[in-house]
């Protein structure tokens, strides 16, 4: 790579810092918790001002990423391509399929503007979609395949190691606020079911599930 190049991807990288810390910042209980005391009138739109800044500033770096992709690095050829590609649809179709276990108007935040919420703890209850019986965080799993089955170039190659990076690391901090809203149904749950990767030996049934699901139900978490 040439020196315009790693400046290129210094810069990139220092984009994609910034955007991780801003964004587990501004996700943290602590700052929720912050606005909630100080300003209570702004929790209702909290969750919705939060994911709409969230696309917002990842719209520079994504320009950033096509306006200087560096060195193409590979590219996937004959069966591998194939194989790229198809991992890639089970992942769009398994995040789409997902959507139908998530209670989206919460996730977006026009549940909480609706109706005027001021808490700051998530509105849904636990419970454990199919895909939550592999791994704990399936959006992130699929978000792994994803990136990972794609060309890379070296903005893209950088790109899918610091996302890989923050999965890891932003699915411990989020843990740690499932925890303090679930207590022990959830420590239960992170025993028996892998992070990120699925694992064969590790997975609830579907009646495991439910029985996990209800013991939280009937200590009110």
């Amino acid at each position: 790579m040439t020196e315009s190049d790693w400046r290129d991807m210094a810069f990139l990288a220092l984009s994609w810092l910034a955007y991780f810390v801003l964004h587990s910042v501004l996700a943290s209980l602590r700052v929720k918790s912050w606005v909630a005391l100080h300003y209570p009138e702004r929790m209702p739109l909290y969750r919705l001002s939060f994911n709409i800044l969230a696309v917002l500033m990842l719209l520079p770096i994504l320009w950033l990423m096509v306006r200087n992709p560096g060195p193409a690095l590979w590219a996937w050829q004959g069966l591998g391509a194939w194989l790229a590609n198809g991992l890639a649809l089970v992942a769009v179709f398994g995040f789409m399929k997902s959507l139908n276990y998530y209670d989206t108007q919460e996730f977006l935040g026009f549940r909480q503007w609706k109706s005027h919420t001021q808490r700051v703890e998530d509105q849904e209850g636990f419970h454990l979609s199919p895909f939550h019986r592999y791994v704990r965080h399936p959006w992130y799993s699929f978000g792994l395949v994803l990136i990972w089955t794609r060309d890379m170039n070296a903005a893209m190659l950088l790109s899918s190691v610091m996302m890989t990076v923050y999965f890891i690391i932003g699915s411990r901090l989020e843990e740690k606020k499932l925890v303090v809203y679930h207590g022990d149904a959830y420590r239960r749950y992170m025993e028996r079911v892998p992070g990120l990767i699925p694992l064969p030996w590790k997975s609830l049934t579907a009646k495991e599930a439910a029985e996990l699901v209800k013991a939280a139900e009937r200590t009110g978490i």
